[in-house]
């Protein structure tokens, strides 16, 4: 049961038990005018007393009957409290002891009449309440009676209009009251209802994290294979080229190829099991870079120098590895592409970023249009970027052909105690 079903059946109860109550004072109030016909007081005859104690008998049970004041239409609660008052006042008319069942007047202007019409209907009943204590309506014929009828007048008036807006004051709150519990029982099936979908975006979001955490682990591991097994492979096969195609140092290249597939199965073992890098093992970033050229350059025969600046020092693993595969990725690619006589690298230590730039006078190539993807490469630059950008970096591509290339990696320099 909501609150306003509940409000509506307190009404309706506490209406009947009004009635009832009416009921019983205006029968007790027609047994005493019998009893006291011998006292000198103002009244009619017994036949016309009973017709309109009857009357208003019948209004109280056709009123019982009626739907209660909550599901009632309005203009009917008036008439029934206006024809109570007629009632009331012949009543009195009759004999001043039905001033007993006339307060019951006071109690039915609650549920009859709206607002502050509920003031006047007391002060209605006020009157006639005051007619029947001060002995009748002919009473008020006469001075000392007016003057006595005008005192319980006021006397009664006073106190039933204070009581009715008290009542009125009170009903109000209540009406609020339930209003509010309404509302907060509104409020709370809206948040319930909120809190269900949200627990369904919960679990979609983690079904969506899921996939994305698989998506990005291909993608790490895709890099991975690229940046570890291609390039390894690729220096294997350039060095049992170079075996066959010069047969005095044969050995020299089978050892340097045997070297390569060393370091590219133990680097395939950490990538797969997403370690930093062999070189950064025991080793800062600048010192790894220093072991990658070094080796690279001997590898190819070609010069490769590495400059650092600023003030070196250790950077989270994921950022430090994230730059030396971009180096070897861009060594690679001197090595398939540039035919270029020297390389340099440059590693920028900054207040907020660090830098590595790599820079060939190679062949160059024309950055709007990519070379195509085929079995031979073509992807090495996406690869770099999509790396980049997993750490919030960036990387910047200057060349053109017989110009040689240029490559800039930006990266946050955010150090394994999280300071810059």
């Amino acid at each position: 049961m909501d609150s306003g079903t509940g409000t509506a059946v307190r009404t309706d109860w506490n209406e009947r038990r009004v009635l009832t109550v009416a009921g019983g004072l205006l029968a007790a109030a027609t047994v005493l005018a019998v009893m006291a016909r011998s006292i000198d007081l103002p009244m009619q005859p017994l036949p016309t007393t009973f017709a309109l104690a009857g009357t208003t008998a019948l209004l109280l049970v056709v009123w019982r009957l009626v739907p209660a004041a909550g599901a009632r239409p309005r203009p009917v609660s008036v008439l029934f409290f206006l024809a109570f008052l007629a009632l009331a006042a012949l009543l009195v008319w009759c004999h001043p002891f039905y001033g007993f069942f006339v307060w019951t007047g006071y109690l039915f202007t609650v549920y009859t009449l709206p607002g502050w019409w509920r003031l006047l209907g007391a002060a209605s009943v006020a009157f006639i309440t005051a007619a029947s204590q001060s002995g009748g309506f002919r009473t008020l014929s006469t001075g000392g009676g007016a003057l006595l009828f005008g005192f319980l007048f006021l006397c009664n008036a006073g106190i039933s209009v204070a009581m009715t807006r008290m009542e009125s004051v009170k009903e109000r709150k209540a009406i609020r009251r339930n209003e509010i519990i309404e509302e907060l029982a509104e409020a709370n099936a809206k948040l319930e209802a909120a809190l269900k979908e949200n627990a369904g975006l919960h679990d979609q979001l983690l079904v969506q994290a899921r996939e994305a955490g698989v998506l990005d682990e291909r993608q790490r591991m895709a890099g991975e294979i690229h940046d570890v097994l291609a390039q390894g492979l690729t220096g294997i096969v350039t060095q049992l080229e170079a075996a066959e195609a010069h047969p005095g140092e044969r050995d020299r290249h089978l050892a340097a190829a045997k070297r390569l597939a060393r370091e590219s199965l133990a680097e395939a073992r950490r990538s797969v099991q997403a370690l930093r890098p062999q070189h950064l093992d025991g080793a800062g970033l600048p010192d790894a870079l220093g072991e990658v050229v070094e080796t690279w350059s001997g590898l190819h025969g070609v010069r490769a120098d590495l400059v650092t600046t600023g003030t070196a020092r250790r950077l989270l693993p994921e950022i430090e590895t994230t730059l030396l595969r971009t180096a070897q990725e861009a060594l690679a690619n001197v090595a398939r592409h540039a035919g270029a006589g020297r390389v340099g690298l440059t590693l920028s230590y900054m207040e907020d970023m660090v830098t590595l730039d790599v820079r060939d006078d190679g062949a160059g190539f024309d950055p709007d249009q990519p070379r195509e993807v085929t079995e031979s490469g073509g992807f090495g630059l996406s690869a770099m970027r999509e790396r980049l950008a997993r750490i919030a970096g960036s990387l910047a591509v200057e060349s053109e052909p017989g110009g040689g290339t240029a490559l800039s990696a930006c990266v946050p320099a955010i150090t394994i105690g999280g300071v810059a």
